[in-house]
């Protein structure tokens, strides 16, 4: 091949790339123009026996989850072991598991303990199929002044131009907020956040966050506050969504359309509490069975730290997840 052919197929490959990476990135629906009421479901990682990613049973996690009625999924989230894995492999997961989204709202976590990492992974995601990210504060470096946290968020913003949530979870992160007013007003001002996860579940706090972004969508991450955040017309991501989607789809299906969302509200809570009570602990691996059980699926697995599942529940588990069917 001569080099000026060498040059036009160089020239063809580039802007193929270009083509396809601006088709990703416009495939993405505004957060700020789709309905606040959604329901995500905080998504586990399924991995195998050896720990590594396990896209088959990802993509058949998400193909259930959208026919029960989810909204959206939040990927690599907390309950998602997203520190669990490393930049690289936080990467090649998404990029398998958004070559078919099966019509949900991708959310993806991006977290990191350094800025330079979170900007990385959030135009990453921007790039690979994630409708906005999902960015915790710096942990680690506990209870650090709220002004070095909002310092650390301007540097993100600065390089990060597509839709953002900021992650409110402070046990786990070790980061809570000084005056949670002027925290989320200043916050606000940055023009790609559009909303908050809480899932420190206190419902005054919830309150405060949710006056100080009056036009953001605040969403609760903890099945407590679950009333607080329908009676404003906001949404949730939910772990207990892994396995009781259809419950609670069936809350935001009567709320869209004025119907008894409470009831369906009381309903979900009662699934729940029964399947606690068959099992008896709850826990990643355990819904993680429980949705291996759900599809018809081999087992899957967590990594460490993760304790692996006592054989022992498994049959209990059997037992709850045959009750579940029964509901319908």
């Amino acid at each position: 091949m001569d080099a000026s052919r060498r040059m036009f197929v160089g020239m063809g490959v580039a802007a193929a790339a270009v083509a396809g990476s601006a088709l990703k990135a416009s495939a993405a629906t505004d957060p700020m123009k789709s309905p606040f009421n959604k329901f995500w479901i905080a998504a586990v990682t399924p991995v195998d026996r050896n720990g590594n990613f396990d896209n088959s049973a990802n993509d058949a996690m998400l193909a259930w989850w959208k026919a029960q009625g989810a909204d959206g999924v939040l990927l690599l989230g907390t309950t998602g072991e997203a520190q669990s894995f490393s930049i690289a492999e936080r990467k090649k997961i998404l990029e398998q598991a958004s070559k078919n989204k099966h019509g949900l709202d991708f959310i993806v976590g991006t977290g990191a303990s350094n800025y330079p990492d979170a900007i990385e992974l959030s135009r990453h995601s921007a790039d690979n199929g994630a409708d906005s990210v999902l960015i915790t504060p710096p942990f680690y470096d506990k209870n650090p002044n709220s002004k070095g946290v909002l310092a650390y968020f301007d540097k993100v913003f600065a390089q990060v131009k597509t839709p953002v949530r900021y992650y409110h979870i402070p046990r786990t992160t070790g980061v809570p907020i000084e005056d949670t007013s002027a925290f989320f007003t200043a916050l606000a001002q940055h023009p790609n956040l559009v909303g908050v996860k809480d899932s420190n579940g206190d419902a005054k706090e919830f309150d405060l966050i949710t006056a100080a972004m009056p036009n953001l969508n605040v969403v609760t991450g903890t099945d407590n506050l679950m009333e607080n955040t329908l009676s404003r017309g906001h949404g949730c991501i939910l772990a207990s969504g892994n396995i009781f989607t259809k419950q609670n789809a069936a809350i935001y299906a009567a709320h869209r359309t004025n119907g008894d969302w409470k009831g369906a509200l009381a309903r979900a809570g009662d699934a729940q509490k029964a399947f606690r009570a068959t099992v008896g602990v709850g826990g990643e691996e355990v819904n993680k069975y429980a949705l291996s059980l759900l599809l018809n699926r081999p087992q899957i697995y967590s990594r460490a730290p993760t304790v692996p599942l006592d054989e022992a529940l498994k049959p209990k588990i059997a037992q709850a997840v045959s009750q579940l069917k029964t509901l319908g």
